[in-house]
């Protein structure tokens, strides 16, 4: 070849991007579609739907093979508490939907002259995190099923393999019950912002867990949407409490799946009276607290630039430990680390959520004193969501109910295994936890198949009944006169 001679180049590979809009729509149509198919079967085939996606990730060696392909993936928790989530989370939710009526007639109130007809809300964007790539979509998808909804999901980027591994599953049982495939789409990879953004325009309905900026994004899509607030839940411990038991449950509930879920503790505040004790009985649970060197170290390698490192999210605590240069601490192999702290805010980042088996420790003179350490620390992040509560005198938890910024109460119980429903509490099966105007939310409860219908009310004519004045105001004249 000649010296001077042009050499050839390959043409640069374009990156590949999120699906297109004209994608999307394409999908929602396919979607609509078969939604029609659905609902043509009535209640049974909404009920069909949802019970082959429960037996899609339910079945033990499917539910083992998601939970590996999870962990092997985003890096995130551990493999046997993502079977047992994937299993009591999906089974708590069909005991919640058993028997329930989701279409055509539900209620009917002949005393108020109401019919209540059940509709559902359509196509629902499902936007779901990489803490949970299989248990919150499959949640969702079940939800949405039941109400005579499609759904179509977009997992984060770090959790589309099990999400797509999910759906060739439900789709397999769909296809056994002759139900179409199109039900349940996921969003083809790579997922990305602008994608996210606009199925959540085109869709009918959005429910978002996950970032912070994600829920946002739901809430600015133009589109009705559902979205959660950040977790960093605290938990008090009063002077009457069983230590011993208190600290079973929050050990249990801070070591579960490396801390990925937003209910885990992130901080304990405890009275004085019982503050030594309590540390002790949190050693023996598996905790390990470190010194003011180990605490500096630990936060260094947790934040950098300010923000929480993904190295150091959702790993075991002698990993962290390990990772902090703490390998004295990581030699003893403990569940979870504990950091002594005093503040709030970004000055004190162990204030915040950690998603890590990592637990703040506050000293309170008092009761009275701890529910206002823990309003400060929902001052800085976390309000709207729950507070836990370890006590002998339950009467307590009103208190906490009336004056914190919380829509849960959680009492004498393992915070991440209670706050999305449980099978000895009355809360509804969910992964996805309102948090109300104090965390910027729209609704207060756990999302549930309620928020996936729309409901028609028949009013009928009945006897007029017109109360007198005095009937709604007569207190108000005895007091203050006409």
């Amino acid at each position: 070849m000649n010296a001077s001679a042009t050499l050839a180049v390959a043409a640069p590979v374009p990156a590949k991007t999120g699906a297109s809009s004209a994608q999307i729509a394409t999908m929602i149509e396919q979607a609509r579609a078969a939604q029609r198919t659905l609902l043509a079967g009535g209640q049974q085939s909404l009920d069909t739907a949802a019970q082959a996606v429960a037996w899609a990730i339910m079945e033990p060696n499917r539910n083992r093979a998601l939970a590996e392909l999870a962990v092997a993936d985003t890096g995130l928790g551990n493999v046997p508490d993502k079977i047992r989530k994937n299993h009591r989370k999906t089974l708590g939710l069909m005991r919640d939907l058993h028997g329930v009526p989701t279409t055509g007639v539900i209620s009917r109130d002949p005393a108020r002259g109401l019919v209540e007809i059940a509709r559902p809300v359509g196509v629902v964007a499902a936007i779901t995190p990489s803490t949970n790539p299989a248990a919150t979509p499959a949640n969702k998808i079940i939800n949405a099923l039941k109400c005579g909804n499609a759904v179509i999901v977009a997992p984060s980027p770090k959790g589309h393999s099990t999400c797509a591994r999910l759906l060739e599953y439900a789709h397999a049982q769909l296809d056994r019950c002759g139900l179409p495939a199109a039900l349940v789409q996921m969003l083809p990879a790579p997922v990305d912002k602008q994608a996210t953004a606009e199925l959540m325009r085109q869709a009918d309905l959005v429910v978002a867990t996950g970032s912070q900026s994600n829920v946002r994004m739901a809430y600015q899509s133009g589109t009705p949407a559902f979205g959660v607030g950040a977790g960093n839940v605290a938990a008090i411990v009063d002077a009457s409490a069983d230590l011993r038991l208190a600290a079973q449950r929050i050990a249990r509930s801070k070591m579960f799946d490396n801390a990925t879920s937003c209910s885990s503790e992130n901080s304990v505040v405890i009275e004085d009276a019982v503050y030594a004790r309590m540390l002790d009985e949190l050693a023996a649970a598996g905790g390990a607290l470190l010194d003011a060197a180990g605490k500096a170290a630990l936060q260094r390698a947790m934040w950098q630039e300010g923000k929480l490192s993904h190295a150091m999210t959702a790993r075991d605590a002698a990993t962290l430990a390990t990772r902090a240069g703490l390998h004295a601490i990581a030699a003893r192999q403990p569940g979870f680390l504990m950091a002594e702290e005093d503040g709030y805010g970004p000055d004190h980042p162990f204030s915040g959520e950690k998603l890590s088996p990592v637990l703040a420790v506050y000293r309170a003179r008092d009761f009275a004193h701890a529910a206002d350490i823990v309003d400060r620390i929902y001052a800085y992040m976390g309000a709207g969501h729950s507070v836990g509560l370890h006590t002998a005198t339950p009467e307590r938890a009103e208190s906490l109910a009336r004056d914190l910024p919380v829509a849960r109460v959680i009492v004498n119980q393992s915070h991440c295994f209670a706050t999305g429903g449980n099978f000895d509490n009355g809360l509804p099966f969910s992964l996805s936890m309102g948090c109300g105007t104090w965390g910027r939310n729209n609704f207060s409860d756990n999302l549930n198949y309620r928020h996936y219908l729309n409901i028609t009310r028949v009013a009928h004519p009945i006897e007029e009944r017109v109360p007198e004045l005095d009937d709604v105001l007569g207190d108000f004249f005895e007091r203050y006169g006409q």
